[in-house]
Order: structure tokens, then C-alpha cells, then sequence
């Protein structure tokens, strides 16, 4: 059982990012492939299970489905009609319930279809093969038999999913189950693996090391979550070396495992770009939008609902954007519009300069030659307007000020009671956020009971305290003297005592309310330089001799700092600079440059972080593929936004609740 070679390695002529590569081997290798011999012109029926049709979903349209002869989608645990002159495409997880069903449906006198295509999600193991093998009747009837080694979720053109929603509670919870984390661990490393297969990648696996604050301390189950899944990606790895067709044998990339421990910050803080915004504030399902369009007939607004993703380039081009900047590209896009066009400025001219969601619909109505342009803005104007409105309404600029304050030393315990004191209108969501965020900052507050104070001023009910108290939980166990990069170690200056989970990076002026980076962002740059102490973050393979021609592994263990990867200082903030700058990391560059650098990436990087990543560290990745010329793949077990990440922290000691019964 093999895959077929395809030239996906990232030394091949035609870059492609990662999620096109998914989408090419599910259409190309598995679809397209069926089509021989007789099958060649024939419609065909495709039949997926719960997970292998969100993985479909996430990488290909249906219309790119159709188009390679499929005419019908299938669930295999509904009862489905007997097609006996279709061929069926199985795409399933190698497990015994779905290979009993598969029998069952080819096996007998009418099978449910004349012939079947099999391709397995992960490997298949030998005794599900022996089983299908002992079928007499259903054997002649297999097109094809294969493992594609694809069982992830690509949420993005850099990102994907293993689909561990519960990894934050089964492997941080107070009550340890190793067992639970152990089984876990294990699914989470098979998915890595098929990544990494898919992608003809084999990679320097790196992890964060469990480090005990003194020897007499023992080590948790909690303190060896990366080191125990480097273990199974690599025991897969090493499956895949031996048995895989035209899989690497010597290191092609890098891949770092790290876990939420690394950053508890990251999570809750309020992250000021549009995408984040848009997910942490409008009460979004997944991409998806409810956008209302006044009615034609002049009505009822009609709802409509709108995916906000990569077919959108005003999305593509304004996501990773502060908040302010998209809406003033926004407004200058709308302007320039309305000046080039005279009936838009007779539309224009009558609300009196500022155009109205209604005045854009009108638009769209008096010229229809340029009504999916119009609809876009004016979907976006409309989005923007919205998140506006709740930070201006909600007082949000002022929590961010402190949440920042917070995080880079420039605030502590009395600006949190002033403000609590001050603001009692506030939210409750946004001073939970604040005291986890005063949580990570400072836990040795916990020791002598200013956290509990602080909530009993803020009137925090008891779900929320215990957010806040679980905090703990995430709480790194690096010793702060040993360690070279500690997230939370307390950095002191002579002149000026500060008690900061961060510092600022020399050569970046960024807007006050962005000045928060992942701790990721660090690492990465770290890595990709060379310079990722191999104490704290070690190695599970010793590099071999040459990699693609030079070896970065060996490079870094003999002391030389490899050069192709850019060594400019840090860049200024992209909303800091003016709107023309080519700096390489806005939207206007990246899409201008996308096609001719991806040609010219080095190795990729894989950052893998268990217990949910967050849309700032996403953005991270693509702002750093730009800088080090290296396409950096982030991987999580999920990816939360804040609310779906307290809810996430409020079960890790309350396993009689499940997800559903917590909102926060």
C-alpha cells in the first residue's frame, strides 16, 4: 500500500504552500486516480465518515469534487441506496467499524457498487487487511487499496488541526488520567506524522524539555506532554522511513513541539487584528457570517451567510491588519471607488459623504457590472463598522491599554484595583480575560491570596474564578535561572523595577495596543537562526550528515550560524508604517510577492502546540514565513478563540461538565 510520488518537498520547481498540497493529493492521487481503464468516464459515488469529510471539506469546494467525477457524497454509517452500476471512492479511517461496513456493502450477490476505491485516512493495520483479504467476494471488486496518510484538518493556507478538542482537558485536567493523555498523545502523533508524510517531510523533531523547578520535585505527567509526543511522531516517522515509497531519508525541515504552557497569555489577551477581532467579538460559527443586506423590495433586512476566507482577497489582503488600519483601508478603498465612478458619487453625494451599508446596496443595484466588488466592500465596510462599534461601546481600548500594560510591566496590582474600582460597568468577560492574564503575569499572587481578593472585587461569579485558578494548571515549569527563554520569568531593570511577562523588541514601534507578541514568534526566530538552546528545547534524531545539500542540524552543533535566513532588525509594526512601505509584511507586499518568494523558501518550519493555538500565533507564522523566507506551518490541537478557550479552562477540574453545559 503506497502513495503515489508526487514532488512536494519544498525543494520542487513549483512551490506550493501547504494547504494546496493537501488539496492537490486528495483531488489528483486519490479522486483523479480512479479514473482508469473502464472507470475512466464513469460518475462516481464518494463515501467519507464524520472526520474524512471535514478533512475534505477544509482543503477542497465541492465544485472541485465534482469536477473530477464525483456525482454523489456519501456518509457510510447512513443506509444509503444500492448503485451497483457507479463506482464507489471510499475515503475512511482505518478503523473496524468502518472496514465491517465497507464488507458489508461490497460483499454478497449486489454489492452496493459495481467497483470500490479504498484510501485510508492513517495506516491500516496488517489484521483490518487480513480481514478485508479472507472476503472472497468483495477482493475482485477493489479498484484500489491505499493509505494516504492525510488525517488533518488544513483551517488555513499555513495551518491545521489534529481535531483534539478535549487535548487541554484530558492532558492538563487536575485529575491526571495517563492513560486518557497517554491515548491522546498517541491519535495527536499519528496526525502530526501524516503531515509530515503528505508533504514528503522528515524533520529534525525538536521539543520543549520537562524541567522541575529542583530535583526533589518529580516530574508530572503535565511536564512530559511535548516530550512523550515527539516520541510518537517520531516512533511514526520511523514507520513511514521504512515502509513509505520515495519518503525522505535525511532531514528535509524542522518541527518544534511545544504545549499551551509555553504561553498562557496568548489565549485571552485581546488581539487587535481584524481576523482576531471578527472571531473574538462578533459571535462568528467557525468562518462563517451572518451578513444583513437591506431587502431589495425595500423590506425586512435579508440575512445572509458570507465565509470569511481565502477566495476573499479584501479578507487575504486586510486579516492579519490592526483593526484601525483595515477600516482605514476600508474607507480609502470606498473613496477611491466612489471617484471613479459617476453613479456611485450621485449615490454618494446623497448621504452626504459617508456611505451607508443601504447607500452601497444602491450601488450595487445602479451598477451591476461591479456588484461582487461593491458587495464585498460593502460586506467588510459592515464588519469593520460592527467591531468598531463594540470597542467604542464597550470601553475595550481602555482594557487593552492594561491588558498590554500588564504583560509588558507597566502596570501591576494597584492599576488593576484602580481600574476595577473605576470601571464597574465593564464587562464580565473582559475582567475575567484581565485577571488571567494578572494570573500568568504574576502566580505567586495566588500564594498569598491577591488573586482571590481581586476577584471578589471584580464580583467574578464562581465558574470564573475557577478560570482564573486554573491558570495554574498552564503554569510552565522551567526554572527561571536556567533556562535561556523563559515566557514568565520576572526580567528586572537597574533603573526601572518591572515585573514583565514580556519586553519590547528593539527596532518595533507598534501601535499601543499591539505591542503583545507570542511567545512563538520568539522561538521560531530562534530556531530558524540556530540559536534555540538544545538544553531546553532537545533533539530526538542526530541529524544526518547532509540535509538537501547542508545540514542546518549540524551546522548548529558545530557552532557555525547558517546565513541564508535574513538577519534585518525587527520590522516596524505594519500599522505603524506608511500605507506604501514594501516592507514584505503587508497584506498589499505579501500579496504582491506571494508567487515569486514562495519559489525561493528555504526549509519549512513546523511548530506544533498542544492544547489549542491562537490566531495571533497563526498570524505569526505567516509574518515570519515572510521575514525568514521559510514557509512556518503551525499545528494545534485545535485552534480557540478566547471564549472557546475559557470554557476549555474552566472543565480542567470539573469532569462532571461537559463543553456544552459551560459558556462563559
Amino acid at each position: 500500500m503506497s502513495m503515489s510520488d508526487s514532488d512536494t518537498a519544498s525543494q520542487g520547481s513549483e512551490y506550493k504552500n501547504f494547504r494546496q498540497i493537501s488539496r492537490d493529493r486528495l483531488l489528483y492521487e486519490m479522486l483523479r486516480s480512479t479514473k482508469t481503464g473502464d472507470s475512466k468516464s464513469s460518475w462516481k459515488v464518494l463515501i467519507m465518515d464524520k472526520l474524512t469529510v471535514r478533512i475534505m471539506s477544509y482543503a477542497c469546494k465541492m465544485a472541485d469534487i465534482t469536477e473530477e467525477g464525483v456525482s454523489l457524497v456519501e456518509d457510510i454509517h447512513k443506509r444509503r441506496q444500492p448503485l451497483p452500476s457507479m463506482d464507489g471512492i471510499y475515503f475512511i479511517q482505518p478503523t473496524k467499524e468502518n472496514i465491517v461496513i465497507f464488507l458489508s456493502d461490497m460483499s454478497g450477490r449486489s454489492p452496493l457498487y459495481k467497483k470500490a476505491f479504498v484510501f485510508f485516512s492513517s495506516p491500516v493495520s496488517r489484521e483490518l487487511v487480513a480481514q478485508i483479504k479472507r472476503d472472497g467476494s468483495v477482493l475482485p471488486r477493489i479498484g484500489a487499496l491505499r493509505e494516504m496518510n492525510l488525517e488533518y484538518f488544513a483551517i488555513d493556507s499555513q495551518g491545521f488541526i489534529t481535531d483534539n478538542e478535549r487535548a487541554l482537558e484530558d492532558l492538563f485536567g487536575e485529575e491526571e488520567s495517563s492513560r486518557r493523555g497517554d491515548a491522546c498523545l498517541n491519535l495527536m502523533g499519528t496526525r502530526i506524522a501524516t503531515v509530515l508524510a503528505s508533504l514528503r517531510e522528515f524533520p529534525n523533531v525538536r521539543y520543549r524539555a520537562a524541567k522541575s523547578l529542583d530535583p526533589t520535585t518529580m516530574t508530572t505527567f503535565r511536564d512530559l506532554i511535548p516530550t512523550k509526543l515527539a516520541a510518537s511522531v517520531w516512533n511514526n516517522l520511523m514507520k513511514y522511513k521504512a515502509n513509505l515509497p520515495n519518503f525522505p531519508q535525511m532531514e528535509t525541515c524542522e518541527l518544534l513541539i511545544l504545549d499551551r504552557s509555553v504561553d498562557q497569555i496568548a489565549p485571552v489577551i485581546h488581539e487587535w487584528t481584524y481576523d482576531a477581532m471578527c472571531h473574538d467579538l462578533l459571535n462568528m460559527d467557525g468562518n462563517k457570517y451572518i451578513h444583513e443586506v437591506p431587502s431589495k423590495t425595500g423590506g425586512r433586512p435579508e440575512k445572509k451567510e458570507v465565509l470569511l476566507e481565502d477566495h476573499d482577497p479584501i479578507w487575504l489582503e486586510l486579516r492579519h491588519a490592526h483593526i484601525a488600519d483595515a477600516s482605514e483601508r476600508l474607507h480609502e478603498k470606498m473613496t477611491n471607488f466612489v471617484s471613479k465612478n459617476k453613479a456611485a458619487q450621485i449615490h454618494g453625494s446623497r448621504s452626504g459623504g459617508e456611505l451607508s451599508t443601504r447607500d452601497l446596496q444602491k450601488m450595487v443595484q445602479a451598477l451591476p457590472q461591479y456588484s461582487e466588488q461593491i458587495e464585498k466592500l460593502s460586506l467588510h465596510v459592515d464588519i469593520a463598522g460592527k467591531i468598531n462599534k463594540i470597542i467604542r461601546e464597550s470601553g475595550l481600548k481602555d482594557v487593552g491599554q492594561l491588558e498590554q500594560d500588564l504583560v509588558f510591566g507597566d502596570a501591576g496590582t494597584k492599576d488593576i484595583i484602580n481600574f476595577l474600582r473605576a470601571k464597574e460597568d465593564i464587562s464580565r468577560e473582559y475582567k475575567l480575560r484581565l485577571l488571567m492574564i494578572y494570573a500568568a503575569v504574576y502566580p505567586e499572587k495566588f500564594d498569598d491570596d491577591k488573586i482571590s481578593k481581586l476577584m471578589e472585587l471584580a464580583r467574578l461569579p464562581q465558574d470564573d474564578a475557577t478560570a482564573v485558578y486554573n491558570m495554574r494548571l498552564l503554569e510552565s515549569s522551567s526554572d527561571p535561572k536556567k533556562s535561556s527563554i523563559v515566557p514568565f520569568s520576572l526580567k528586572f531593570d537597574v533603573h526601572k523595577k518591572k515585573h514583565a511577562a514580556r519586553k519590547d523588541r528593539p527596532g518595533e514601534v507598534a501601535w499601543q495596543l499591539s505591542r503583545f507578541y507570542p511567545i512563538i514568534e520568539e522561538l521560531v526566530e530562534k530556531l530558524s537562526k540556530g540559536e534555540l538552546p538544545r538544553n531546553d528545547y532537545p533533539c530526538m534524531n542526530e541529524p544526518s550528515p547532509t540535509t538537501h545539500g547542508s545540514s542546518q542540524s549540524a551546522a548548529i552543533r558545530s557552532g557555525d550560524i547558517p546565513t541564508p535566513y535574513s538577519k534585518r532588525s525587527r520590522r516596524t509594526a505594519t500599522w505603524a508604517r506608511p500605507r506604501n512601505s514594501d516592507d514584505g509584511y503587508s497584506s498589499d507586499s505579501i500579496l504582491r510577492h506571494a508567487s515569486s518568494d514562495f519559489k525561493k523558501m528555504g526549509q519549512r518550519i513546523f511548530v506544533f502546540i498542544v492544547g489549542g493555538a491562537t490566531r495571533s500565533e497563526l498570524r505569526a507564522c505567516h509574518k515570519l514565513s515572510t521575514k525568514l523566507h521559510r514557509e512556518i506551518v503551525l499545528g494545534s490541537s485545535s485552534l480557540d478563540d478566547p471564549p472557546q478557550f475559557i470554557t476549555k479552562l474552566k472543565l480542567l477540574n470539573a469532569n462532571e461538565l461537559s463543553l456544552d453545559d459551560l459558556q462563559i
